[in-house]
């Protein structure tokens, strides 16, 4: 069964959403990430993508204490990025209470550097981040277009020993108009040992489901969440059944 992955994303200690990565597009939804967590985990929840957007801007990790608070109270599985730089990250995120972290515009632009972590932290610790926009990946916040094929890039680092990647279609981030369905069924048919994580577009159990048919390893929900348009007894129900 897939895994439900709620995404948190924090801004200033507090929880929010960007649309299509624009800091500009900004809206809070909660000023206690703990809270929020809590209540996922309520739900039977068991992972969480939580999203450093200070430390994405900075370019190093900034709100290890929102992950030290969450970890520290919470039995949820944490996924730790944004502004990931260098091994002192990551030695900071995973005594914050880190399971994973995921790496993205780092894997285009220090590919040694990432590689390092693989072979240093162990591919069951390091998440490809491989966001794309019209099938090439998109790095800095999304606000860069490396020229890199999103299918070359997935393939040289599978070759490398990659477990778990998160794909964001950035043309659906934050719309609430579905999933890129197509391209993760195609990730699924080129890459099948790759656990695949979709993010992106998700607006409705459907979409969950839609992917969940597809045999994807997990999906990120965001907005749909804090826009109401999937509940938590909706996630609470799909997993009883």
């Amino acid at each position: 069964m897939i895994q439900i992955i709620p995404a948190i994303d924090i801004i200033d200690g507090k929880c929010v959403r960007l649309t299509q990565g624009d800091y500009a597009r900004k809206k809070i939804y909660n000023e206690n990430p703990l809270e929020v967590a809590l209540s996922f985990q309520d739900a039977g929840i068991q992972r969480l993508h939580l999203v450093d957007l200070d430390g994405a801007r900075e370019k190093h990790i900034v709100n290890y204490k929102v992950l030290e608070s969450i970890a520290g109270r919470t039995r949820l599985k944490i996924d730790f990025g944004g502004g990931l730089q260098s091994d002192e990250d990551l030695k900071v995120a995973f005594e914050s209470g880190a399971t994973q972290v995921t790496g993205g515009s780092i894997a285009v632009k220090a590919p040694g550097v990432f590689l390092g972590w693989l072979e240093k932290f162990g591919n069951d610790r390091i998440i490809l981040g491989a966001d794309a926009r019209n099938g090439t990946i998109a790095v800095s916040g999304w606000q860069e277009d490396s020229g890199i094929s999103l299918f070359e890039f997935l393939e040289g680092y599978v070759s490398k020993g990659i477990k778990y990647t998160i794909s964001t279609d950035v043309s659906k981030d934050g719309l609430l108009q579905g999933p890129a369905t197509d391209l993760y069924r195609e990730m699924g048919e080129k890459f099948p040992g790759l656990s695949v994580i979709a993010s992106g577009g998700i607006s409705q159990m459907s979409d969950i489901r839609a992917l969940d048919a597809l045999n994807i390893y997990g999906v990120i929900v965001g907005k749909a969440l804090y826009e109401n348009r999937i509940s938590l007894k909706e996630i609470e129900q799909f997993y009883a059944d």
